[in-house]
């Protein structure tokens, strides 16, 4: 049995510049990870199994089902495995938890299958099942640009994060979609995004939509600087130590869920391949 961690990841800004012909966008985003997330096991089997199923998704719909059904018809593989999915990540929060899921799909099977792809290779097929997914395979923080698929390794500071969820469910492509998404951020250097103020570019709309968004944050910019990863629905504030994360984590809103993880600019996916 393999037994490889599905981190979360935070995007530290997000930046649309255009809006291209297929309707995709052209984005530059930040990509870290973060010391928390889900979990997979993966064991020899005759057929291709999952569990537990995540409620209102459809095994075949599964990124993790997917993932594996894209590896074994890529490589001609016949090979089968029971994959279980421990659960951390919320579903449509903006920490990556389905891309992260299906990335590290590909990884454990590449390597329990003995099939012997590349990085790239791997990274290559991820981009068929979500933009997300190359970076993950990559495993280190980076700059991303294009649809999120150019990368350029990236070495942001790895403070303490206070993420919370303000339970709602954002739709990545409702956002994507609407007219009133700013879709003109100027093209910039990394250079030039590390030393200008961070933003998300989603975030005012994303807070418009889901007024849950706006208050939780709004609450979190007391403590810490602070900002939406992703299209949401997290937020995130940024610490210098664990116990200051924690002590705010433990004055949040009732009913309010978080965490508190540390930065990482190499993936505890890789920590942990490297360990096995």
């Amino acid at each position: 049995m393999i037994r490889l961690p599905a981190p979360a990841k935070l995007n530290l800004f997000l930046y649309i510049t255009g809006r291209r012909e297929d309707g995709y966008h052209n984005l530059q985003t930040l990509f870290q990870f973060v010391d928390f997330g889900d979990e997979l096991s993966f064991t020899p089997a005759s057929g291709l199994t999952l569990s537990p199923s995540l409620p209102g998704v459809a095994p075949e719909d599964n990124l993790i089902i997917r993932a594996a059904r894209l590896l074994q018809t890529h490589t001609g593989c016949n090979k089968g495995a029971h994959i279980r999915l421990t659960k951390r990540l919320p579903m449509g929060g903006g920490l990556g938890g389905g891309s992260s899921d299906a990335a590290t799909t590909l990884v454990g099977l590449n390597r329990l299958w003995q099939l012997g792809l590349s990085d790239h290779e791997l990274a290559t097929l991820g981009l068929q099942l979500g933009a997300d997914v190359p970076v993950f395979v990559h495993g280190r923080a980076a700059f991303a640009e294009g649809v999120g698929d150019i990368f350029t390794d990236a070495a942001p500071p790895e403070p303490w994060y206070l993420v919370l969820n303000p339970g709602v469910n954002v739709s990545t492509p409702a956002i994507f979609t609407d007219p009133d998404l700013p879709r003109n951020s100027p093209v910039m250097s990394l250079e030039q995004r590390l030393n200008s103020p961070w933003q998300n570019d989603c975030e005012a709309l994303v807070k418009k939509r889901h007024p849950e968004v706006a208050k939780l944050l709004s609450w979190l910019l007391e403590y810490a600087p602070s900002r939406m990863t992703g299209t949401g629905a997290c937020v995130f504030g940024t610490f210098n130590s664990r116990d200051a994360a924690e002590r705010t984590l433990n004055h949040a809103p009732d009913g309010t869920v978080g965490f508190v993880a540390r930065g990482c600019n190499r993936s505890p996916l890789l920590t942990a391949l490297s360990a096995q």
